[in-house]
């Protein structure tokens, strides 16, 4: 048993082949997929996924930083109108993120710890975009007195950054592709860190793992992270499985997978 914790399934990326992946990565052992939303846009074809695939497909809500304008009062009007109408298993894809601009940094912040308190309010997991914005992240969570807890998607930093995310509490890192990329240091991070604390991610159609670096990213390339993230830890496939799925649905909810 595997879970995706981040993968945009509704991406135009896959609109040629998207059942057919899905079914591939479910025959293969990955039986939960959860979506995070970007914008108002591709909240309608992330729920379209769900609605053909209601036991494997999961959605979740939230403005994704890059997608924050001089607009995003009235975007965050209509996010939260959608949140409210129910059916979602997290706030996300939320967070800072400084690679691309900076000009909106502030008003990043405040989308951000708007969307941390929906969470809050109605009890749901976040899942977190940090791009070089790591410590502006996590100082908007110090701010609150209590988390809702959720997954640091796409995690590539040290083992001081994730013991710090870990002190929070409540709190996954969210392994990737990344980790089998030669020289990104992941895996010292990962070596060093118990597997209790991780959930494993493609963020497809992005950032496909080693040996398919470069192109595509589909769903079932989950199993290659898992292999290294194996290798790496010294354990069987089957129990990385097993270890990060029960992690997943610590986060997003307690159900078992049938």
């Amino acid at each position: 048993m595997f879970i995706d914790t981040h993968t945009h399934l509704y991406a135009d990326a896959f609109d040629q082949d998207r059942d057919n992946l899905i079914r591939k990565a479910i025959n293969s052992g990955i039986s939960r997929f959860y979506m995070p939303n970007i914008d108002l846009d591709s909240a309608e074809p992330m729920l379209k996924v769900a609605r053909a695939f209601p036991a494997n497909c999961f959605p979740m809500m939230g403005l994704h930083p890059t997608s924050v304008g001089t607009d995003y009062r009235d975007v965050l009007k209509k996010i939260r109108e959608n949140v409210s109408a129910g059916g979602y298993f997290g706030i996300g894809e939320i967070g800072i993120d400084l690679y691309w601009d900076k000009s909106l940094a502030r008003e990043q912040e405040e989308v951000f710890g708007e969307q941390v308190q929906w969470a809050i309010d109605l009890s749901l997991p976040i899942v977190i975009h940090t791009r070089d914005s790591f410590d502006q992240v996590y100082n908007v969570l110090r701010t609150f007195s209590r988390l809702p807890g959720g997954i640091f998607h796409c995690f590539t930093g040290t083992v001081e950054q994730a013991e710090k995310i870990l002190g929070l509490g409540g709190f996954k890192l969210g392994i990737g592709g990344v980790v089998t990329f030669k020289n990104s240091g992941l895996d010292k991070t990962v070596e060093a860190l118990s597997l209790e604390h991780m959930v494993l991610e493609t963020d497809a159609p992005y950032l496909a793992p080693v040996p398919f670096r470069g192109k595509r990213n589909e769903p079932s390339y989950l199993l290659e992270i898992a292999k290294k993230i194996a290798v790496i830890k010294d354990l069987p496939v089957h129990e990385v499985g097993e270890i990060t799925s029960a992690n997943a649905l610590a986060v997003f909810d307690t159900k078992p997978v049938t």
